[in-house]
């Protein structure tokens, strides 16, 4: 398995769409957006600088996972590769928690890029410890959309899966409030926020930065959403060889 994940890793470090899309836009867009409304007061108490760099560096944890999973799944779905995993000694779990493992690796340059874009153009600066708990909750909490990317990749071919990637991406940042504030949408756009996994995913590093623990309801939601979405992820693998 460690040998594959870092195939896996390697390969997707070599995409330039995955270096634009995923790692200099978030990067970019942050630089852009602090400069024009980082001196404001942010979310849950913390400055405006800070709560964009949460909300930065949660999209781009987003796109990353996405990414890695939905389009190259789809490829080697599409080319017979996975049918090739399955004659070697790899177990289907073993497959699936190897592209797992990768996206959250391949999480980790756009949390640390934002992050530190954040501490260089604004001096941003936090204890240790929330640090600490804001990149471990970012990054652990990608597991869903991660396993939302596998389902993309099974059920759909690689050129449309890439389109519903992006897309999906896009939707779950815009009803996150990574762009805009959730209080400043109507009621049933703040009512749809609430139920999708990307608004309380992000709603937890704004209250780690801000120094308040995050509401029990988002950490529940977020798990959920990865439960959920990890068993259908396994069903739509397991019907996508049956069909194959």
């Amino acid at each position: 398995m460690p040998n594959h994940v870092k195939i896996e890793m390697l390969r997707m470090l070599r995409n330039k769409r995955y270096t634009i899309f995923v790692v200099a836009f978030p990067v970019g867009f942050y630089l852009l957006s602090a400069s024009m409304w980082g001196a404001g007061a942010g979310l849950a108490g913390a400055p405006g600088a800070v709560t964009l760099m949460v909300s930065m560096a949660a999209y781009g944890a987003i796109a990353a996972s996405m990414m890695s999973t939905a389009v190259p799944w789809a490829q080697e779905r599409q080319s017979g590769w996975l049918r090739q995993l399955r004659v070697t000694p790899l177990r289907d779990w073993s497959i699936i928690v190897t592209k797992l493992i990768t996206s959250l690796l391949l999480v980790l340059p756009s949390l640390a890029l934002v992050c530190l874009a954040a501490v260089v153009t604004h001096d941003v600066r936090l204890q240790a410890g929330q640090w600490l708990s804001l990149v471990s909750a970012l990054w652990i909490g990608t597991v869903p959309f991660a396993a939302l990317g596998l389902v993309i990749g099974s059920l759909l071919p690689a050129d449309t899966a890439q389109s519903a990637a992006v897309m999906s991406t896009f939707v779950l940042a815009l009803l996150g409030g990574l762009w805009f504030s959730v209080e400043t949408m109507p009621e049933v756009m703040r009512t749809v926020a609430g139920v999708l996994p990307a608004f309380p995913y992000a709603d937890i590093g704004w209250h780690i930065v801000a120094g308040v623990a995050p509401p029990a309801s988002d950490v529940v939601t977020v798990a959920v959403w990865a439960a959920g979405l990890c068993a259908v992820a396994v069903l739509a693998y397991r019907r996508a060889l049956a069909r194959a």
